[in-house]
C-alpha cells in the first residue's frame, strides 16, 4: 500500500468531527487541540493535511485507546450518512451496499489526492460486503466509521472485522462487514 500522505488533503469537517467528540474535555486532551491550531478550521470545506487527521487519530489510539478511536469513527460514520442523505447521494431507504457505493463517492470527492486513493467494493454478497482501504486513514477509525455507516441502513447484527491486514502482511487493509 502506499503510505504518502504528500499533497493529500482532506475537508477541515472531519478534523472538527473528532474534536467534537472531545469537546467537553478540553482541557484534559489539549495534545489533541493543539495539533487542530496549525489548520484553519474556520469552514467545513477548508482543506487540511490529511496528515494531520491522521496524527490526531494516532494520538487518540495511543492515549485513550483503540476503542476510543473506534466510537469516534462510528459518530463520523453517522455524519457521514448524514451527508450523503442530506445531498441526495443515498436515500435514507439506501441498502448497504448503495450506503457503501456513496462512502466510495463522498471520500473521493472529499479526499484530495494526487494518486485517487479511497475506497473499493471487493465483494457484495446478500448478507456482506467487503471493502478494501486504499488510502492512509487510521486503519482502526474505519472499523468504527464502516459500523456506524451500515447500522443507518437498518440492518441489524452489524460486525466489521479484518479479513485482510496490512499488519498480517497484506498489501491493504479489507474490512469484512456483515449483518442479519
Amino acid at each position: 500500500m502506499n503510505l504518502s500522505t504528500e499533497n493529500v488533503t482532506l475537508y477541515a469537517v472531519f478534523v472538527c468531527d473528532i474534536l467534537k467528540h472531545y469537546e467537553d474535555k478540553k482541557e484534559e486532551y489539549h495534545p489533541l487541540f493543539d495539533m487542530a491550531d496549525r489548520a484553519d478550521l474556520s469552514q467545513p470545506f477548508n482543506k487540511v493535511p490529511i496528515q494531520l487527521y491522521n496524527d490526531m487519530c494516532s494520538w487518540i489510539e495511543k492515549e485513550l485507546g483503540k476503542f476510543n478511536l473506534i466510537v469516534v469513527g462510528r459518530k463520523i460514520g453517522e455524519t457521514v450518512y448524514q451527508g450523503l442523505t442530506d445531498n441526495g447521494l443515498i436515500k435514507t431507504s439506501a441498502t448497504p451496499l448503495q450506503v457503501m457505493e456513496g462512502l466510495i463517492k463522498v471520500a473521493n470527492e472529499m479526499i484530495q489526492d494526487p494518486e485517487k486513493r479511497g475506497w473499493e467494493v471487493v465483494k457484495y454478497e446478500k448478507n456482506s460486503i467487503t471493502m478494501r482501504r486504499t488510502q492512509t486513514f487510521n486503519r482502526n477509525l474505519q472499523l468504527g466509521l464502516l459500523d456506524g455507516l451500515i447500522r443507518k441502513s437498518g440492518v441489524g447484527g452489524v460486525k466489521v472485522d479484518y479479513s485482510k491486514s496490512i499488519e498480517s502482511g497484506a498489501e491493504y487493509d479489507e474490512y469484512l462487514i456483515t449483518w442479519v
